[in-house]
């Protein structure tokens, strides 16, 4: 990493630029009073000897009257001379700079001499105006006058356009200059989940198009007919199919792409708020004519206006002295998207953050400035003093760069993190202490070094520079005008610090402090931690369309045998000019209705129908399918990827039981337990101040009984224990016009803790970092005050936390007899060995285990006062250790502290599952699909939601993989799951990293036959890569389903997505194919609109093949009989009306077919499990269809053409045709109807309307037909007997199998 560099700010002010608006840029000298007789000579300003001592100024020049008497002096001068004064007095200080090595430094500016007071401008007199020379004038003329002046030592540095900016390469380490313009070019800060940019659309669309073989088969056919040897009939027929096929498609993908936008636009117009600083940095002309426009409105006054003229220049003046403390700034709003590298952000609580970003400062709410802000507030009237008194001084001593006490206690911020790693547990955040002692205004003189992108959610390396202060020409007394400028604070050099995860926010993480957190981003878009866990969008198949490809290329084979079969019994000898190949792709070419090209077309119409009814579903509401080309794949699901958190759970602790060794309190009895916690800390004196210790507890009642006051004593010491033992700060925060207490920590747990004993007695009414109070929720009264003296933090490792306080019983905490206590509370693994022995502790644990709720085990011990003097000195020695320093500590705290604890009871939190979760999860079993679930959470989080959420199923064997180090210990594991393929696999994150690693054909090959498998501490990338790998590994079709931003790289690399719209955000819902709003939508989703989709599909796709099948036996039949030459039997509109009006719609309704209600279906989710053999199109049930297809077409046209002998002739082909064609569409339309299973009034509607389509239609077909014979009775017993023999046979063999082998669906039927 580059180390931080000294940054030059371009377009700085410089510190001697004079502004004749400022009333506070005057030397020292002329502000003395007594210096207005010494006016002969030049400015000595450097000279030290002549120097009178700053002292002597500092208490006799009150400024408010200065600031008035020259106000309301030079009222009259200044309306008719200031503008022109001004400007030549400016444009003379820019012309005359380089023959001036000294400058003036305030108002004086051109006059040079120092010692004129300013106050002789009282009486209206002004020195006189040199002469204008000629070089002035003529830049009067230009204009020049209004240029912005800055010395020839630091000219002005125009940064370039944002055009001219280089790109920065991501792959080097940036510097990022807070709130300025940065030096190269950094990626938008847009959402962006488009699978297509209008550049790419029509190339990735028609390569996925004609990827299929069906439509590059089409295409090849259309070209065909440009050559004229080849062509058969119009070129139309074959280009207009085609071309409707790949618009409704594309279509299609633009228009869920178009609505992906605008979903993206939604998120991306999320407005901000950010800091503009206004250090004349950015736009110099701008503040130029401000200035102006100041002046003009100031001229326009009338003299009515004085005081408010007054107030207005006293405190423009006071800004300005304020700007050696920090700039001015306001809060302007700002869309997500226009957010770049470098702007400072004000979140607020529940607010999600847009970009990384770095924490610099947090402020709490109560004491967050209002916009437009000047940084430091005016000080009270009576210390209006140019030179602070020495009571201000000590007041603020480090009032320029150290904010109020106030604001450096809230130096900590809470974030929830579940929508990026899924983990529950809120994290600490702070601000570097160089930083959060800045004022607001400061912040832009501070440069961060960030490393590159990086996708590591938990690692950050960096460092933070603050820059020197820089220097100002505004009055200060206590500055000599020739030291150099400094800071209050000192600072001369710039400081440096480092930057660690802890100072981090990253992208979707949320804010949970009430504090305002004023934060600077560093990394925006595509480089931000979550984007870089995402994978880009894909195209997504359905597994159909791969079936039914698969299938095309069996017609095509079959196509071209026929054809070259024909051409064979021809014998191979072309007829004259025609080579017998030649002869081959024109049956190829007339047999092309084999693969309809109308499938794809009812295929996707279909598909839109499926996602009609999916978002118009009034049972699962606010369902959006945002990719509608894979519905039936929601009925082929065999493996179910869920998060954790937001998606199976709440996120919501809730305490629901606690067992204090012989009685356990759940619901209702917690009544009980408040009754003991009032008879314990609350007096019967209302009037008494009482504060309570554990040994000091108020009497009970004489009338209770040994046993309820043993029974007492103990709950009133687990509550009070629980009420200290925690990590828990509370906040006040304004709800609906009402004050309310909120609660911040690092775990959800533990405040659902604090909550618990709000609700039983006992509020936690202050907390700091040196002591706690709680309070009577019953009197409001202070009943409990301690001194924390240690706290030791919950971790991963050691899986408890721990307090010593020193109670307060009145005498102050200081009492040489004030209690000291031990509280400790931890997970029953580590804690059973630090309690006392006892012979109930892991029944209960075990029995709230299974349960699904989180235990926390509570005990305490008291300490006397040289026992804690001994272990602090222990601990303080440990913690100076240069080796092993965490482990020493730890074993001192064992030592003196986690010895024989008095075990006080047991705990049970629960963390709140989705609605009906529970009965979902049974029923997606029940249908035979697998589930796993991948949360980034911890292990024993896992397991208890696992548990809880009927997951893991009752008295199931969980077999537990964590914290695996070698990889020859996972074959034991390994070897154990085969034999036991029940048992679920619960296995963290860095073990299934080793199995991948070096086992992962063993391992996937093993967990893909388990029912369950939870893994936990899962990272966004692994969650994608498990995903990948069952998709490899089976094959099959796989589901993954989350709520959070860390969930969309698992979404889009499975085959069907599912998106929940979480509370804190919609990036999972964005990015996924299908979104709902809850959990148990996707039992419907799949059990109901899956099933039919995919057989609605599946029967649609078979009938088209069907119908193109059996025309093309037709062509064939009267092919052999016309010597085997290529002709076409019907020609032009009758083969394109065929495809589309006289059989479209019929065949399409077929999508509205349902074999059962939605009630059995969820009765009977095995139904579900019968899709996975794809039965419902098998190549068993295509070649059933192939062989009723040939046996129809062979009979429809082989008896037309046995009752119409003389086809051959013109007038005998014409009525053979009529014939035919007819019999073939009365087919289909029976055939349609033979298929229905539950019928709908739009099917019989389609079949009966285009039956009448058709027979209106044939008065205008006499080009094909001889209307004469269709009149005729001939026609008519013709017709009904070719239908009978080819319609009968099929439907009777049908129904006798339904009746012999009945499908699933037909035994529920009934039932």
């Amino acid at each position: 990493m580059s180390t931080p560099h000294h940054y030059h700010q371009p377009n700085a002010p410089d510190p001697h630029d004079e502004d004749s608006e400022s009333d506070l840029e005057l030397d020292l000298h002329e502000l003395d009073p007594t210096t207005s007789s010494h006016t002969s000579g030049p400015s000595k300003r450097n000279s030290k000897d002549t120097r009178r001592p700053l002292q002597d100024y500092a208490g006799r020049i009150p400024l408010r009257n200065l600031r008035v008497g020259r106000l309301r002096g030079n009222r009259g001068l200044r309306s008719s001379s200031r503008g022109h004064d001004a400007e030549e007095e400016d444009l003379r200080g820019l012309l005359q700079d380089d023959n001036e090595n000294k400058r003036d430094s305030g108002g004086s500016a051109g006059t040079g001499d120092d010692d004129a007071p300013l106050l002789s401008t009282r009486n209206g007199k002004r020195k006189p105006k040199e002469p204008e020379g000629r070089l002035v004038q003529w830049a009067n003329m230009l204009g020049l006058a209004k240029i912005l002046r800055l010395p020839p030592s630091e000219p002005e540095q125009e940064l370039p356009d944002d055009d001219e900016v280089e790109e920065h390469d991501p792959s080097s380490n940036r510097t990022v200059l807070v709130s300025q313009r940065q030096p190269t070019r950094f990626p938008p800060n847009a959402v962006s989940n488009a699978k297509y940019t209008p550049l790419s659309f029509l190339p990735r669309t028609l390569y996925n198009e004609f990827s299929f073989f069906f439509n590059l088969y089409f295409l090849l056919v259309a070209l065909s007919q440009i050559i004229p040897a080849l062509r058969i009939g119009y070129l139309i027929t074959y280009i207009a199919p085609l071309a409707f096929v790949l618009s409704i498609t594309l279509g299609k993908e633009a228009y869920d792409d178009i609505q992906r936008r605008r979903r993206d636009t939604e998120a991306n117009s999320e407005g901000y708020t950010v800091l503009r600083f206004d250090d004349g940095s950015e736009n110099l002309s701008s503040s130029k004519k401000r200035k102006a426009a100041k002046r003009k409105s100031k001229k326009s006054k009338n003299a009515s206006s004085r005081l408010t003229d007054v107030e207005d220049e006293e405190a423009s003046a006071e800004g300005g002295a304020n700007d050696k403390q920090g700039v001015s700034y306001e809060e302007i709003s700002k869309r997500s998207s226009d957010l770049k590298v470098g702007d400072v952000l004000m979140l607020e609580k529940n607010q999600r953050v847009p970009a990384d970003v770095i924490i610099l400062k947090t402020v709490s709410s109560d004491a967050a400035p209002s916009a437009p802000i000047v940084p430091e507030a005016v000080e009270p009237e009576a210390d209006l003093l140019v030179g602070a008194s020495s009571a201000t001084s000590s007041t603020a001593p480090n009032s320029g760069n150290v904010a109020s006490n106030e604001r450096e206690e809230s130096s900590e911020a809470f974030i929830r993190t579940d929508q990026l790693d899924g983990e529950t547990d809120w994290k600490l955040r702070l601000p570097s202490p160089l930083t959060q002692a800045l004022k607001i205004g400061q912040l832009q003189r501070l440069n961060i070094v960030a490393g590159k992108p990086d996708k590591k959610v938990n690692e950050f390396v960096g460092t933070l520079e603050l820059k020197p202060p820089p220097t100002n020409s505004s009055y200060d007394p206590h500055i000599s005008s020739g030291a150099p400028v400094e800071d209050s604070a000192g600072e001369s050099q710039s400081k440096s610090a480092p930057l660690s995860i802890d100072n981090t926010a990253w992208a979707n993480t949320i804010m949970a402090s009430t504090c305002t957190v004023y934060a600077v981003i560093v990394y925006t878009g595509a480089q931000t931690r979550q984007a870089l866990s995402t994978s880009p969008s894909r195209s997504k198949t359905g597994l159909l369309e791969h079936e039914i490809n698969s299938l095309t290329k069996i017609l095509c084979a079959l196509t071209l045998t026929l054809s070259f079969i024909l051409v064979a019994l021809e014998g191979f000898e072309p007829e004259p000019g025609r080579k017998w190949y030649v002869s081959v792709m024109r049956f190829l070419i007339l047999f092309s209705t084999i693969v309809p090209v109308s499938l794809r077309v009812n295929l996707d119409m279909g598909k839109t129908v499926y996602a009609w009814f999916i978002q118009h579903d009034d049972t699962i509401p606010e369902t959006v399918v945002r990719t509608s080309t894979i519905p039936e794949d929601l009925g082929r699901i065999e493996y179910l990827l869920s998060d954790k958190t937001g998606t199976l759970t709440q996120n919501e602790m809730e305490m629901k039981k606690i067992h204090v060794g012989t009685v356990s309190y759940a619901n209702e009895a917690m009544d009980e337990v408040a009754s003991y916690v009032r008879q314990a800390f609350v007096s019967q004196d209302a009037n008494e101040v009482h504060l309570v210790t554990p040994s000091t507890y108020v009497a009970p009642a004489a009338s209770a009984t040994r046993t309820r006051r043993e029974i007492g004593s103990r709950v009133r010491d687990v509550v009070l224990a629980l009420a200290l033992c925690h990590n828990v700060t509370p906040t006040t925060e304004e709800v609906n016009g009402e004050t309310v207490t909120a609660y911040q920590a690092s775990s959800p747990d533990e405040i659902a803790i604090v909550r618990w004993t709000e609700q039983v007695g006992l509020r936690l009414l202050q907390r700091d970092r040196t002591g706690m109070v709680l309070q009577s929720t019953e009197t409001g009264k202070v009943v409990v005050r301690v001194r924390i003296l240690s706290v030791f933090p919950f971790t991963s490792e050691g899986k408890r936390m721990g307090i010593v306080v020193q109670f307060d019983a009145g005498n102050g905490p200081q009492d040489e007899n004030s209690e000291v206590w031990f509280y400790q509370k931890g997970a029953d693994t580590v804690m059973t060995s630090i309690v006392a022995a006892n012979d109930w502790l892991d029944e209960e644990t075990a029995n709230m285990a299974r349960e699904g709720l989180r235990t926390l085990v509570v005990g305490r011990k008291k300490l006397s006062s040289q026992q804690y003097s001994d272990f602090s000195a222990k601990y303080a020695q440990a913690s100076l250790a240069l080796h092993h320093r965490d482990s020493a500590m730890a074993e001192v705290v064992k030592q003196f502290l986690e010895r024989d604890l008095e075990l006080l009871g047991v705990t049970g939190v629960e963390d709140k599952l989705q609605k009906d979760v529970k009965p979902s999860l049974e029923l997606l079993r029940n249908a035979g699909i697998k589930i796993w679930m991948l949360t980034g959470d911890k292990v024993e989080t896992a397991r208890c939601v696992a548990i809880s959420s009927k997951l893991v199923a009752r008295g199931q064997y969980v077999h537990t993989i964590a914290k695996l180090k070698r990889k020859d210990l996972a074959h034991d594991s390994l070897s154990f799951l085969q034999t036991n393929p029940t048992a679920c696999l619960l296995i963290d994150g860095e073990s299934l990293a080793l199995m991948l690693l070096h086992h992962r054909e063993a391992f996937i090959s093993t967990a893909v036959r388990l029912p369950t498998v939870v893994a936990c501490r899962c990272s966004p990338t692994q969650k994608a890569d498990v995903a990948r790998l069952i998709r490899a590994h089976t094959h099959k079709r796989i589901c993954c389903i989350g709520d959070g931003g860390n969930d969309v790289s698992m979404i889009q690399a499975a085959d069907v997505g599912v998106g929940i719209v979480g509370k804190e955000g919609r990036q999972a819902s964005l990015a996924a194919d299908f979104s709902v709003t809850q959990f148990c939508h996707l039992t419907r989703l799949l059990v109901w609109h899956g099933r039919n989709s995919y057989k609605r599909s599946a029967k649609l796709a078979q009938f088209v093949i069907h119908r193109g099948l059996i025309i093309s036996v037709c062509q064939a039949m009267f092919s052999i009989a016309s010597d085997f030459e290529p002709n076409a039997l019907y020609k032009d509109w009758l083969l394109v009306g065929y495809a589309t009006l006289y059989t479209m719609m019929p065949v399409f309704s077929l999508v509205l077919d349902t074999d059962i209600p939605p009630a059995l279906s969820h009765l009977y989710p095995e139904l579900y499990r019968d899709l996975r053999t794809g039965r419902s199109l098998s190549y068993r049930s295509f070649f059933i269809w192939v062989a009723v297809s040939v046996y129809q077409g062979c009979l429809i046209q082989g008896l037309s053409q046995l009752l119409i002998p003389s086809f051959e002739s013109d007038a005998g082909f014409k009525k053979m045709v009529a014939v035919s064609y007819t019999v073939l569409i009365t087919n289909e339309l029976l055939m349609v109807a033979a298929e229905v299973t539950t019928w709908h009034w739009i099917m019989a509607t389609a079949i009966v309307g285009t039956a009448a389509i058709y027979a209106g239609s044939v008065p205008f077909l006499g080009r094909y037909f001889d209307l004469g014979f269709v009149a005729s009775s001939g026609f008519w017993w013709r017709g009904g007997i070719i239908v009978a023999v080819a319609v009968v046979p099929p439907y009777v063999v049908k129904i006798l199998g339904r009746v012999w082998r009945p499908p699933s669906y037909r035994k529920v039927q009934g039932l």
